[in-house]
């Protein structure tokens, strides 16, 4: 049985894992076609700086698993893509378009980007549909939100069998589809998606990732993930990043990250 490492363990040696990962690695890892760009991006919360220097660089409809110790910054990836953090320098960019300072209405209205929450961002006491109907708030008509609803619900058997349902009801599985559903309403482009198994039983665990997959490899969504279960996210990305302490010490396919045995003794349990 291998030993538990402590945390501050997996940190010096994630540290040892870093490499000098040329920009162009990076845009051939999106076949020098990306849709998202970051580049040189620098961001945090009020003074304290996260991320320093970040780059990043996936094409339409690919798909990037974040990982590394904690503290890395990979949620702050996330938020700095949808305006929640603060950006201190730096660029990003979607289709060509520099959206570096949108605001996150604007980046879900504009842009196509939308976040998935880590977890309980339902309204518990609101419907299935209701809770849906709260996704399409920028549609700014309750006709064109209600329709979106009812084309997401037309993909999701198990929800519009509980359209009516409260929220609170759910399993843990069904309010991450709920969840994942109402980020549909408004048909973005780029699914930025935290911690999707978090909580989750291992069968529920499998029925996310599958929708995620789905809406990959049917939809062309472009999905952006930071999960806790290393494995399961690499097994699913198309590509793989390694921060450590706000940088990328690590990029590849998901496959060459599965099989790098450093990688796997830090992150992948073996």
């Amino acid at each position: 049985m291998s030993a538990v490492l402590s945390v501050d363990e997996v940190a010096r040696r994630a540290e040892a894992l870093r490499a000098d990962v040329a920009e162009s690695r990076l845009l051939d890892l999106a076949g020098n076609r990306p849709l998202l760009s970051i580049r040189g991006l620098r961001a945090g919360y009020g003074n304290m700086e996260i991320l320093h220097g970040l780059p990043l660089h996936l094409a339409r409809g690919q798909s990037l698993c974040l990982i590394g110790p904690n503290g890395a910054g990979k949620s702050t990836v996330l938020h700095s893509l949808f305006g929640f953090a603060r950006v201190l320098a730096g660029a990003i960019s979607i289709d060509g378009r520099d959206i570096t300072r949108l605001g996150p209405e604007r980046k879900l209205a504009e842009a196509g980007i939308a976040y998935v929450l880590q977890d309980k961002s339902v309204f518990p006491d609101m419907t299935v549909e209701e809770n849906l109907l709260m996704g399409g708030y920028l549609l700014r008509s309750p006709a064109k939100a209600r329709a979106a609803a009812e084309r997401v619900l037309a993909k999701n058997d198990r929800l519009a069998a509980r359209r009516q349902h409260k929220a609170r009801v759910l399993s843990g599985g069904e309010r991450r589809l709920l969840e994942i559903s109402r980020a549909l309403i408004m048909d973005p482009q780029v699914l930025l998606v935290d911690e999707p198994s978090i909580g989750l039983e291992p069968r529920f665990i499998d029925m996310v990732f599958e929708i995620l997959s789905d809406l990959q490899r049917h939809e062309g969504k472009t999905i952006i993930m930071v999960e806790q279960n290393a494995k399961k996210g690499l097994e699913f990305a198309d590509l793989g990043y390694v921060l450590v302490a706000g940088e990328l010490a690590l990029a590849g396919t998901g496959r060459e990250l599965l099989a790098n045995p450093e990688v796997g003794k830090l992150f992948l349990g073996g």
